[in-house]
């Protein structure tokens, strides 16, 4: 059973070649919730993402403090168990789909893929339903470059969907949308927390949409956080 939180992050710092980007990031998502993330371009929202997933490169980055997702701490992890948690506990969709998205592999592969990474059970029709994405053979059988922008995006979405993840990061989800897609793509997030008990970070540069949607946010300037 999940604690209080499903994501804990305390006094996380990251330097990129010995520059500080984030300082002393603090704050908790519970079960169940969305939590907004906001701010300028080039914050850190993005870095941020990335290191919870702990996509930052090593080499290059140096990050500290603790990440606890359901009270595991992520930065302690071997690689090969991180392997096991990234995509089944926590998943992200990615800002950009057409780059996020194997251009050489069709969808249906792609989606298939990571059911069988992490042995989940779930059906296409269900994973493409819940994204709101008909798993007809048009959609399955395509190459990502053969679908539009919003269908590349809610494979995506299917993807990250595929194990019921206990946290999805949504990395600037709305950009590029017009008023309708934004609103449409808003009413799927909350359908999607509440039919599955995800919990969700939302990541993006409008609190328009957050102040609808989110159930907390956290606002990011200059590689800090302020929790709203």
């Amino acid at each position: 059973m999940r604690g209080v939180s499903v994501l804990d992050v305390s006094d996380l710092c990251i330097d990129l070649d010995c520059t500080p980007l984030l300082t002393n990031i603090s704050f908790q998502i519970a079960p169940g919730t969305i939590t907004g993330l906001y701010g300028d371009s080039g914050c850190g929202k993005t870095t941020l993402a990335l290191a919870l997933l702990r996509l930052l490169h090593p080499a290059r980055y140096r990050v500290r403090g603790s990440i606890r997702l359901d009270g595991q701490d992520l930065l302690s992890l071997p690689p090969r168990e991180l392997q096991r948690i990234r995509g089944a506990k926590i998943s992200m969709i990615f800002q950009d789909p057409l780059l996020a998205l194997n251009p050489v592999m069709r969808v249906r592969r792609q989606v298939e893929e990571v059911l069988r990474a992490h042995a989940c059970r779930a059906s296409l029709d269900s994973l493409f339903a819940m994204a709101g994405l008909p798993a007809e053979p048009r959609i399955l059988n395509a190459y990502p470059h053969q679908l539009s922008g919003g269908e590349r995006q809610r494979v995506g979405i299917a993807q990250a969907l595929a194990c019921r993840p206990a946290l999805m990061i949504a990395d600037e989800p709305f950009t590029a949308l017009d008023v309708i897609r934004v609103v449409e793509l808003a009413a799927l997030f909350h359908d999607l927390k509440e039919k599955t008990g995800t919990s969700f970070l939302l990541i993006t540069h409008s609190p328009g949409v957050l102040k609808a949607l989110a159930d907390s946010t956290l606002f990011m300037e200059r590689g800090r956080i302020d929790v709203h």
